[in-house]
C-alpha cells in the first residue's frame, strides 16, 4: 500500500490536467483532481470550444449573400447575437459536463478548490489539512497578458475572456494583436458586421506562421474589409464619448489616431503560477514559467508541470501529450522525453483556416538547411472550384532526402487536412511516397498530393 494518499495529484483540469488525469487511471493509478474553476479549464470554458461555437456561427451568418444568389430572400433584420453568445456557452456547459461524466467513470477524485503546494509531496485544498500524493503536476495553464496603459477593464478593454462572454457587438473594435486568437476574433466580429481593426507590431500577421501564408490571409481579409496595419505600435489609449482613441505608431515613425467602440488586446498569455507555493518547495520558475528538464519534471522530482505553465507552445493539444507523457514516465513507462516542436500542428480558424507544422522558409534558411519548396493553389482544385473555396494553397518544404520538413496550408478545411502530412513527417515517408497514395476525386486533400507532385515538377494541374 502507498505511503502515500494517492498516486499523483493533478492541480487544473483543463485539457492537460483532465487528460492526465485520465491515462493515470487507465495506467492503474489513483488520482486526485484539483480545480477552483470550471472542469475543462480556459480551452473548454472561455477558449478553444466556445470560440469554434461563435465561428461556426459566424460563418453561417456571413454565407447569407450564398441563399440570396439563389434567389432566398433572408430578412437579418430579427438577428440576435446573445442568442450566438448563449450557443456558445451551452456547448460549453455539455462538454464540461462531459468531462466531468469521464473523469468520474475512471475514479478520478475531483476536489473543488484552490491549490497550495506545501511540501514535495503534500497539497493543500483551500486551506484544509494537506493532501499527500507520490506525485504532483501542474496544470495550471495560462492568463491573458495585459501591458502597460491597456489594463483590462473588461468593458471598454477587453481580454479574449472578455470578448467570448459578451453577449452584445460593438459596432467597432481595434485589436491590439495580429496572432491566432486576434484574427480569429477578427473573423468572427467581421462576419458579423463589426468594423474592425487590427494592430500587429511585426511585419506580418500570424507572426509564426511563413510570411507567404500571412499574405494570403490578409489579402482576404482586405477582401472583406477587415483593416490590418503592420509594423505598428500601440502607443496610448483614453476612452471619451462612447469611443476608445488609440495612438499608433507606424514603422516610420508616424502617429495617428484610431477610433473604436472597443478595444480588444490579445499580445500572448502568462503562465498562471503565483501563488501555488512553488519556489517555497524549491520548484524553480524562469520568467514566470516552470523550470522543467525531460519528462516535464521540475527540479523537485516529484513535481512535474505541463501545458502553458512550461515555455512549450501555449496549445490545448500540446498541453493533452505533455500530460499523458509525464503520466506515462510517472507509471515507470518507456516513453519520449517531451514533445518534438517540429511535429505540433498549429491551426487557425478564420476564413482561411490556416494550418501549419515543421519547418518554415525562414527557419531553414536560418539552419543553412537546404530546402526544395512547392506549392499548389486551391484555384486549380476541382473542388475548391466546385464548392467556392478558392482562396488558399498548400505549401510543402521538403529536404534533399524527398523528407518533408514542413507545411503550412491555408484554405478551406486547412485545419482538417494538415494531418495527413504531420502522419507521413513523424513516420518518415518521403515525398514520393504520399504523392503516389491514391487521393479521391474531387476533394481538397488532391491539393496535398498535387502539392508533392509539384516538389519534383511533377504536378498534373498547374
Amino acid at each position: 500500500m502507498s505511503e502515500y494518499t494517492y498516486d499523483v495529484l493533478i492541480i487544473g483540469a483543463g485539457p492537460g490536467g483532465y487528460v492526465g488525469a485520465i491515462r493515470a487511471a487507465q495506467l492503474g493509478l489513483s488520482v486526485c483532481l484539483v480545480e477552483k474553476h470550471k472542469v475543462g479549464g480556459v480551452c473548454l470554458n472561455i477558449g478553444c470550444i466556445p470560440s469554434k461555437s461563435l465561428i461556426h456561427q459566424a460563418e453561417t451568418f456571413s454565407h447569407i449573400s450564398d441563399l440570396e444568389r439563389m434567389g432566398v430572400t433572408i430578412d437579418p433584420s430579427s438577428f440576435s447575437y446573445k442568442k450566438v453568445f448563449e450557443k456558445s456557452r451551452v456547448v460549453a456547459d455539455n462538454l464540461s459536463k462531459g468531462v466531468s461524466f469521464l473523469l468520474k467513470k475512471n475514479g478520478v477524485v475531483l476536489l473543488e478548490g484552490t491549490a497550495v503546494i506545501t511540501g514535495d509531496h503534500e497539497v493543500s485544498v483551500d486551506g484544509e489539512p494537506p493532501v499527500t500524493a507520490g506525485s504532483i503536476i501542474i496544470a495550471t495553464g495560462s492568463l491573458p497578458r495585459e501591458i502597460p496603459g491597456f489594463e483590462f477593464d473588461e468593458q471598454q478593454i477587453i481580454s479574449s475572456t472578455g470578448a467570448l462572454m459578451s453577449s452584445e457587438l460593438p459596432k467597432s473594435i481595434c485589436i491590439l494583436g495580429g496572432g491566432a486568437i486576434g484574427c480569429e476574433f477578427a473573423h468572427i466580429l467581421n462576419a458579423f458586421g463589426v468594423e474592425v481593426t487590427i494592430i500587429e507590431m511585426l511585419d506580418h500577421i500570424l507572426p509564426l506562421e511563413m510570411e507567404e501564408t500571412a499574405k494570403l490571409l490578409t489579402r482576404a481579409f482586405k477582401k472583406r474589409k477587415i483593416k490590418v496595419l503592420t509594423n505598428t505600435k500601440a502607443l496610448s489609449q483614453s476612452y471619451a464619448d462612447g469611443l476608445c482613441s488609440i495612438t499608433v505608431m507606424d514603422a516610420k515613425g508616424r502617429e495617428k489616431v484610431i477610433e473604436a467602440e472597443r478595444l480588444m488586446v490579445v499580445v500572448g498569455r502568462v503562465p498562471n503560477t503565483s501563488g501555488l507555493g512553488l519556489e517555497a518547495v524549491g520548484v524553480t520558475l524562469e520568467r514566470g514559467f516552470v523550470k522543467t528538464s525531460a519528462w516535464y519534471e521540475s527540479d523537485v522530482p516529484s513535481i512535474y508541470a505541463i501545458g502553458d505553465v512550461i515555455p512549450s507552445p501555449l496549445l490545448a493539444h500540446v498541453a493533452s501529450k505533455e500530460a499523458e507523457i509525464a503520466v506515462e514516465h510517472i507509471a515507470g513507462l518507456s516513453s519520449a522525453e517531451g514533445v518534438d516542436p517540429l511535429l505540433i500542428p498549429k491551426c487557425v480558424y478564420t476564413e482561411p483556416q490556416v494550418a501549419s507544422f515543421g519547418h518554415t522558409s525562414a527557419s531553414c534558411e536560418a539552419a543553412g538547411i537546404n530546402v526544395k519548396i512547392a506549392s499548389f493553389p486551391y484555384r486549380a482544385s476541382g473542388k475548391a472550384q466546385a464548392v467556392d473555396a478558392v482562396d488558399g494553397e498548400v505549401r510543402i518544404l521538403a529536404g534533399e532526402d524527398d523528407q518533408i520538413l514542413g507545411a503550412a496550408i491555408i484554405g478551406a478545411d486547412a485545419t482538417e487536412m494538415i494531418h495527413e502530412l504531420l502522419v507521413a513527417k513523424e513516420h518518415g515517408l518521403t515525398v514520393r511516397q504520399v504523392a503516389s497514395t491514391i487521393h479521391a476525386h474531387p476533394t481538397l486533400s488532391e491539393s496535398i498530393a498535387e502539392s508533392l507532385k509539384a516538389i519534383h515538377d511533377e504536378a498534373i494541374h498547374m
